[in-house]
């Protein structure tokens, strides 16, 4: 295990709400500050851990994917830029809800539960009574409280906290936050279905080929994933192709495709996909940051996720959900042709369509048009974009597609983009096919 992983390991031993600094951890493992620096932040990368100006990193409890829309209090006062007054040990926990207090403080209270956050002003008796209550406190206009509140706080390890914002610009930021947590939940990512370590078919460097024929009789599958007995790390990969002709005993070693592609938990299935079709592999091993094997992910498991992907409901919406809900087709028997409208999401400071909306209308109209002549998933692969005229807010576009070529595994469209019959942009697509 290198230092890296070692220090990884030892942070998730500790105590959620535990206080970890670079010069503790390179003390106590004895280890440089720059490899201590370095695995926290990987640690902070991985949600286990976060750092608040002023107060230092702490160890946070990881939030499980279906309770992504849930933020710790150390999340919140990184979002708000605020600052700590009371209860740091309680940074750690989760607050189920916020709510906004602009009202009587007996009439507050009907709503304040454990584990909410209470967001109000320069109130003290309210910031007293929402601890004792069992909520944090944020309070808003960069106020401060009284030392009695800021003592409860600490005893009760529950924060308060105050941040320069007011009341409407904090509850909009943090909604944000979860908002874009929400998105994130619905990029299905590689360790949502990864076939695990322990129930994956392997070989080792111990094996001969001899192996590979039992597992195949065994199992009828013909890929096998080769780590190295002692430290679980990926050597290689072996394929039927690898075996043929080959004496049973000799050393798997010799035959395996050495260094393979690999990808993390943590690479997103589409970008797994692309690889698989780009590569022709079939199947793709999974590892951690160490090299060791984690588990598996097969071409038809990624297919399979593709689809139910594009038959899940959408909770959170992208910039290209912005762009191509606005998407009508007025395509007629001879030419495919899309409308839309310029809306002010669209636009930069100027007022004109954005690079960034141009580019996504180029590619939704050139993936809509290329599944109208193949079934399947596509990733474009190649966009040469010419932006001729620029459209203001406001107007009406019209996209026309034009398919070029269509391959069994590429596509390549043209696209044009006017208003009021002027041609203002023009595009040339490349993409991957993926059958289903």
């Amino acid at each position: 295990m290198t230092k890296h992983e070692q220090i990884l390991q030892h942070i998730r031993t500790l105590d959620v709400g535990s206080k970890i600094s670079v010069r503790q951890i390179a003390k106590a493992l004895q280890v440089s500050e720059g490899t201590a620096y370095r695995a926290i932040k990987d640690a902070e990368n991985q949600g286990i851990v976060s750092t608040i100006e002023r107060v230092g990193t702490i160890r946070i409890e990881k939030k499980q994917k279906e309770n992504i829309e849930k933020l710790t209090f150390a999340e919140v006062i990184n979002i708000v830029d605020g600052q700590v007054l009371g209860g740091r040990d309680g940074l750690y926990k989760t607050l189920s809800k916020f709510v906004i207090g602009a009202m009587k403080a007996e009439a507050m209270m009907r709503y304040v539960e454990p584990e909410n956050l209470l967001i109000v002003g320069n109130r003290e008796q309210v910031h007293k009574m929402a601890l004792e209550s069992g909520a944090a406190v944020l309070i808003t206009g960069g106020f401060d409280t009284n030392d009695e509140v800021k003592a409860l706080a600490d005893s009760l390890e529950l924060p308060i906290m105050s941040t320069t914002y007011d009341t409407f610009t904090v509850a909009a930021m943090i909604n944000r936050a979860i908002y874009d947590q929400l998105i994130k939940k619905e990029i299905l990512m590689v360790e949502d279905i990864l076939i695990p370590h322990d129930e994956t078919y392997l070989m080792t460097n111990a094996h001969t080929v001899e192996k590979w024929h039992e597992l195949n009789k065994r199992t009828s599958h013909s890929r096998y994933p080769v780590i190295d007995e002692v430290d679980g790390k990926l050597l290689g990969m072996v394929t039927a192709k690898d075996v043929m002709g080959v004496s049973p005993f000799v050393e798997i070693e010799k035959v395996m495709t050495k260094q393979p592609i690999a990808v993390t938990s943590k690479t997103s299935v589409a970008s797994a996909a692309h690889r698989m079709v780009w590569e022709g592999i079939e199947l793709l091993p999974v590892t951690d940051s160490g090299r060791r094997l984690l588990g598996v992910i097969s071409r038809q498991d990624v297919l399979k996720a593709l689809q139910m992907i594009q038959r899940q409901p959408q909770v959170g919406e992208t910039i290209e959900d912005l762009v191509t809900r606005h998407f009508e087709d007025i395509s007629s028997s001879q030419e495919h042709v899309y409308r839309l409208e310029v809306t002010p999401q669209m636009t930069n400071h100027l007022g004109t369509v954005s690079y960034g909306v141009m580019t996504t209308i180029v590619t939704e109209a050139g993936s809509r048009v290329l599944r109208k002549y193949k079934k399947g998933d596509l990733v474009v692969e190649n966009i040469t974009l010419f932006f001729i005229k620029p459209v203001q807010i406001d107007s009406e576009m019209k996209v026309y597609p034009k398919v070029l070529e269509v391959g069994r595994k590429f596509g390549k469209v043209d696209v044009e983009i006017f208003h009021e019959n002027q041609i203002v942009g023009k595009a040339m697509i490349m993409a991957q096919l993926i059958d289903r």
